[in-house]
């Protein structure tokens, strides 16, 4: 198939369970670009649930030719924060040879181990086509990623406490694993009280300690809860680069751990915090 018939193929089986937005989809343009664009759309919006074979066939070959396209970063490539801070006061608090600072797209990174700023329903963003985190890493995974968190949400039987974490295979994304973790959600205006802090910090902790039991090697967090979720970045990042240093030193395992960042602003932040000139 060429990359249009493939999609055009994908969207038709979408639109066969979901009816109610053919009227929609047939204001897509006969191109790639469109026709993409309503692929990921209908992805987002379509509820877990058991699909054809076919459609997962032709998917998995689709994400994973794109993931081919966008480039993907080994972990083992990228410099460490002791790296890049040859010659600069980095703090001997911080295990600066176990961590990574990198700016980019996360669905591009070869960990063991992504983390996912969820929410507590923990299936996705169902938003078309939104641009946050919890939307990217569904949509590169594939629809087999809102269908596993689906089941593990039956099984539990409520939603997920903020400062939990859950781990799924990451099925079309080049990590092994992805992590989801509910951060707090701060009011529009409003400063993080205690409670709101130590939940944002055990988010941290409950992905390295879920990490630690599987046996990953590498772990790549996002900026929780500083997107959607309002918590300040300068505070959201003091409480990151602490707490992961803690359990770091403490454990004193091999993992690696990878901040990830998106924004030109939490780079920033992210370069003072952890001394990197």
């Amino acid at each position: 198939m060429t990359r249009l018939e493939r999609l055009l193929f994908l969207n038709k089986i979408l639109l066969n369970e979901m009816p109610r937005y053919r009227e929609e989809a047939d204001a897509f343009p006969k191109t790639v670009h469109a026709q993409r664009r309503l692929l990921r759309s209908l992805m987002n919006v379509r509820p877990a649930g058991e699909i054809s074979q076919d459609f997962l066939s032709e998917q998995d070959i689709l994400l994973q030719e794109e993931a081919a396209e966008k480039g993907i970063v080994p972990i083992s490539d990228l410099p460490t924060v002791a790296d890049e801070s040859s010659g600069s006061s980095t703090s001997h608090e911080i295990p600066a040879n176990k961590m990574i600072l990198w700016q980019g797209d996360i669905t591009r990174l070869a960990a063991d181990g992504i983390v996912n700023a969820a929410n507590s329903a923990l299936l996705g963003c169902f938003v078309p086509c939104h641009a946050c985190i919890d939307n990217a890493i569904h949509s590169a995974a594939g629809v087999q990623l809102r269908n596993a968190c689906d089941r593990l949400m039956k099984e539990q039987g409520h939603e997920e406490p903020t400062g939990k974490a859950k781990i799924t295979p990451a099925f079309n994304l080049p990590s092994r694993y992805v992590l989801h973790t509910v951060g707090p959600i701060i009011a529009a205006g409003k400063s993080p009280t205690a409670k709101e802090t130590e939940l944002l910090s055990d988010c941290y902790r409950s992905c390295l300690e879920l990490a630690a039991r599987h046996q990953l090697q590498s772990l790549v967090f996002c900026c929780i809860s500083t997107g959607e979720f309002h918590f300040p970045r300068e505070q959201a990042a003091h409480i990151a680069v602490k707490t992961v240093s803690d359990w770091l030193t403490y454990h004193d395992n091999a993992m690696t751990v990878v901040f990830n960042v998106f924004k030109d602003e939490d780079m920033k932040v992210y370069r003072k915090m952890l001394e990197i000139k």
